[in-house]
């Protein structure tokens, strides 16, 4: 069956997501108000600006219908400010910050640095098979610490930040703070559909 997932379209890189989405054989639709959360059997929170996608969720009126759904078990995967709103604690957010939770993990805004700071790095991902993943980083976030319900999928592995959590796994909740939409590369978006499916 192909899943048919969302992808959270109020602000960021929604249209990579759906590019991808598709080469992995999945159905992606536009969520923008509560209703479009009808029959969706998973969900994809983008990069972009996590400030403004909070806003936006409050304004549009879908911040409450998804912690519903996500606290009912609707599967999440959230890239760069995506990750950011998944996180139960943010560390350097703006005093109006919303989230929606579920990942029991300290996630720091900005952690790598401004839009100049941008980088790309190789990253093994445990649960994904082949060669590193080439994880583009662009202002992005990273993970301090995670619970004992979470769990660090993947770090970074050179540089001045080695060993940094980049992506962590919660049952239904996945999280990078990379952007795999941008490379071309997709099995973390392949990844998250055979957890939907129940194989990973």
């Amino acid at each position: 069956m192909t899943p048919r997932i969302g992808v959270l379209a109020l602000q960021g890189d929604v249209r990579e997501h759906f590019a991808a989405l598709r080469s992995a054989d999945a159905e992606p639709v536009a969520i923008r108000r509560p209703r479009d959360l009808d029959g969706i059997d998973g969900i994809v929170v983008p990069g972009g600006e996590s400030t403004t996608i909070g806003k936006l969720l409050v304004t549009f009126e879908v911040l409450d219908p998804l912690r519903a759904a996500l606290a009912a078990g609707l599967p999440a995967y959230g890239s760069c400010a995506g990750m950011i709103l998944l996180a139960d604690r943010v560390v350097d957010g703006t005093a109006d910050q919303v989230g929606l939770g579920g990942i029991d993990m300290t996630v720091r805004r900005n952690a790598f640095g401004r839009q100049i700071d941008s980088f790309e790095s190789d990253v093994e991902v445990d649960g994904v098979d082949g060669a590193p993943v080439r994880a583009v980083f662009i202002r992005a976030p990273w993970v301090s610490d995670v619970g004992p319900a979470a769990h660090a999928l993947g770090r970074v592995s050179d540089g001045d930040a080695a060993g940094r959590i980049v992506a962590v796994r919660q049952g239904n909740l996945l999280a990078t703070s990379f952007h795999p939409e941008l490379t071309g590369d997709l099995r973390i978006h392949a990844y998250f559909c055979d957890m939907i499916s129940g194989n990973k």
